[in-house]
């Protein structure tokens, strides 16, 4: 079902060689009625340009939404514009794609990838952002290691982790720059 709500366009602080892009954090009272409290792709349309993305939790049981460079001059939009969002929930989610780090250790490692390919989409979704939510790349190693011993052991599902962050506050929306 396609849901409308109006936002500020923000500009994230961004680190010095960055791209440009923004983003937008839809109301909590939207975001409560998709599906997943965690990752969830949607086709998005602002101001008339439409495109997929996947929304990103924001730690406090809403999402944001990560607005291109090319999207954002495609729809002439500039930071602090207030626009005009509306979103669809996919009816399947698409098949996410696997960090080159993981995807070589998922090749290496025994039986990984079999059980990999067994899991469910929103599984390997869940995989991937576990891992992509490490904020140290020690961390990311780790988690990396670990996920291919559970899914050697058949493991299909991360445990423990909580998508949302609201529990752990690891996930968070990006800062808005000054």
């Amino acid at each position: 079902m396609k849901q409308h709500f109006k936002e500020k366009l923000r500009r994230p602080a961004l680190a010095e060689n960055e791209e440009s892009w923004a983003f937008v954090i839809l109301p909590k009272e939207l975001s409560g009625t998709l599906a997943r409290r965690g990752r969830i792709s949607v086709e998005a349309s602002i101001n008339g340009s439409s495109f997929i993305v996947t929304l990103e939790p924001d730690g406090y049981l809403s999402h944001w939404l990560r607005i291109s460079a090319e999207i954002m001059t495609s729809a002439e939009l500039d930071f602090g514009d207030i626009v005009s969002v509306a979103i669809t929930p996919l009816d399947q989610e698409p098949e996410p794609e696997v960090p080159a780090d993981f995807k070589l250790a998922l090749g290496k490692a025994q039986d990984a990838g079999g059980v990999w390919t067994q899991t469910t989409v929103i599984a390997r979704l869940d995989w991937i952002h576990w891992i992509e939510s490490a904020k140290q790349s020690k961390t990311r190693a780790k988690r990396i290691a670990d996920a291919c011993d559970m899914l050697s052991s058949g493991k299909r599902r991360v445990c423990c982790f909580d998508q949302s962050g609201f529990y752990s506050k690891a996930l968070r929306a990006p800062k808005e720059a000054s």
